[in-house]
């Protein structure tokens, strides 16, 4: 991050930029999750934590935007995101979903 104080319209957009992406790539984007991966803001505060113990954010403004997206999340304020995710219709699901199968008895009566 180049600074940390923002003016009021830069965290407009900047949170704006944050709804509308999602992860490109890795265990979080399209081939795991399609057809556009996690939301930037869903993705585990782990997994950010991953980048920043492991050498760092990839390069660009996507590096960028998961770094704002870490510190929010290490400091505790992951419902700055609520509005994000009301407007896309709650948190994305990161676990596949249940079969749900029951059987009762024995096989074969």
């Amino acid at each position: 991050m180049k600074d940390a104080l923002m003016d009021r319209d830069e965290f407009a957009e900047t949170m704006a930029e944050i709804g509308r992406t999602h992860m490109p790539f890795g265990k979080y984007g399209p081939a795991y999750f399609p057809p556009r991966g996690i939301p930037l803001y869903d993705l585990p505060a782990e997994y950010l934590q991953w980048f920043a113990s492991k050498g760092g954010f990839p390069s660009g403004r996507l590096g960028e935007l998961l770094e704002i997206i870490y510190n929010v999340k290490k400091e505790g304020a992951d419902e700055v995101f609520s509005v994000l995710r009301s407007k896309a219709g709650g948190r994305a699901k990161l676990r596949p979903p249940r079969k749900k199968e029951f059987r009762f008895g024995r096989e074969g009566e």
